[in-house]
């Protein structure tokens, strides 16, 4: 051990020696760090820099900035070099600081080669690894070099943490105000008016089983047992969301409620054939020409979203729980019908098999796979490939499923995202 480990790892044994155990069993060598150097210098781990390499402090200043002087308590997710931690505590009036270890070996490398006792030793610190907690903490800062380097134990709030950073640039897409969410609101006003509420499907379902079917590569192995369950007289509700319509009734399944959100859902997604006696439930800014061909009952409802806060104010409608996906709204729909069970099918948010989605060719629904550059851990522990947008959309169904303790909740694949909240179920995964 180095000098400066030994003593920096005193402090970690005094005031959380639980942490230190944990610390002590990191593996340091799988990690390629190299001294980068410009005006300044850092470390750089795997090909990414800490910290600046010309002023690392002005970094540190640059980003305290942009917490509120006034919190007297704040989060630091990541550790970099410490800058951060010793300009946050400067300050008169915080009262307690966060660390959280988004990558154990990284922090016990920089505890090996610079002296980080400032900031362990000051009692306002408090020291745990990110993973330890299920949800983030605000307000807080994240380290971006190692939102890029956190380890499997911390993926999870790593997400979170992406998910909240992109959220005022997310939300740009849905300006209440842009001329094309204006016009398509004004297309299906009409429709919205004449159809029915979706508040007449609440609780039409109490106590029962639902399978909610989204589009994920896993449905393909669920065709043959989801086509003999649709067969019997006594079966689970089957909701699915809009993409996933045509690759049920591809393989002789039909669904009971079909549920679309999005604007460029079409009719080669919801063709509308033979739709006779399946409910169709959607959002306002789905499109007008995909409602009016559909035969089946409709109902209309809405999101919190801002966009349909004038058309709310003239027509009452229920809401449903969005949070990126149409996955959301369906779930939320099977909740509020009553359901006491819901098993998840082909609910990824990941790229399992190579495939991006089931029944559908890549890029068929916008992103290929040779585009994405991230990871979830699936069912089996290990990493596969996913985008950016789709962890959040993960995330806010572990949480939404966490505000549901009611709720049983069933994942019937393992080769997708591991879901927070779901258990696998004992007959359909594989």
């Amino acid at each position: 051990m180095s000098e400066f480990f030994e003593r920096n790892l005193q402090i970690i044994q005094q005031r959380w020696p639980a942490l230190a155990e944990r610390l002590l069993l990191e593996d340091v060598g799988r990690l390629q760090a190299d001294l980068v150097e410009g005006i300044g210098s850092t470390l750089s781990i795997n090909g990414i820099q800490l910290t600046s390499r010309h002023d690392r402090l002005a970094e540190a200043e640059l980003q305290a900035a942009s917490l509120p002087l006034d919190a007297c308590v704040v989060h630091v997710y990541g550790t970099g070099l410490g800058d951060l931690q010793n300009r946050l505590l400067e300050r008169a009036g915080l009262e307690r600081l966060y660390v959280h270890v988004l990558n154990g070996a990284v922090f016990a490398l920089v505890l090996q080669v610079l002296d980080q006792m400032p900031w362990l030793a000051d009692p306002r610190v408090v020291l745990l690894y990110a993973g330890d907690l299920t949800e983030i903490q605000l307000p807080f800062f994240a380290l971006p070099a190692e939102l890029v380097l956190a380890d499997d134990y911390s993926a999870k709030i790593r997400d979170r943490l992406i998910s909240e950073v992109h959220l005022d640039f997310t939300n740009r897409t849905f300006d209440p105000k842009a001329p094309e969410v204006v016009e398509r609101l004004q297309s299906t006003f009409n429709l919205v008016q004449g159809d029915r509420d979706v508040a007449e499907l609440f609780g039409a379902f109490q106590g029962r089983e639902v399978f909610v079917v989204a589009t994920g590569p896993s449905l393909e192995h669920h065709f043959d047992r989801l086509r003999r369950v649709s067969e019997r007289a006594e079966r689970p509700l089957l909701i699915c969301v809009d993409t996933a319509y045509r690759p049920l009734i591809n393989h002789g399944i039909r669904p009971d409620v079909v549920v679309s959100i999005d604007q460029r859902i079409s009719g080669r997604h919801l063709p509308p054939e033979q739709t006779e006696g399946i409910a169709l439930v959607y959002l306002p800014m789905a499109d007008p020409l995909v409602i009016q061909a559909w035969r089946g009952p409709r109902y209309a409802g809405y999101s919190s979203s801002p966009v349909y806060r004038q058309m709310r104010e003239r027509l009452c409608r229920a809401e449903l729980h969005v949070g990126g996906s149409v996955i959301h709204p369906a779930v939320d729909l099977a909740v509020q019908m009553g359901a006491a069970q819901i098993t998840l099918f082909g609910a990824d948010f990941a790229f399992p098999h190579d495939k991006t989605h089931a029944g559908w060719g890549d890029g068929d629904l916008g992103p290929q796979l040779g585009a994405s550059r991230h990871w979830v851990l699936d069912g089996h522990g290990r990493r596969v490939k996913t985008q950016l947008n789709f962890r959040s959309y993960l995330c806010e169904l572990e949480r939404f499923i966490a505000r549901h303790p009611n709720v049983r909740f069933f994942n019937s694949s393992r080769d997708g995202a591991m879901i927070v909240g779901t258990d696998f179920h004992p007959e359909y995964v594989q």
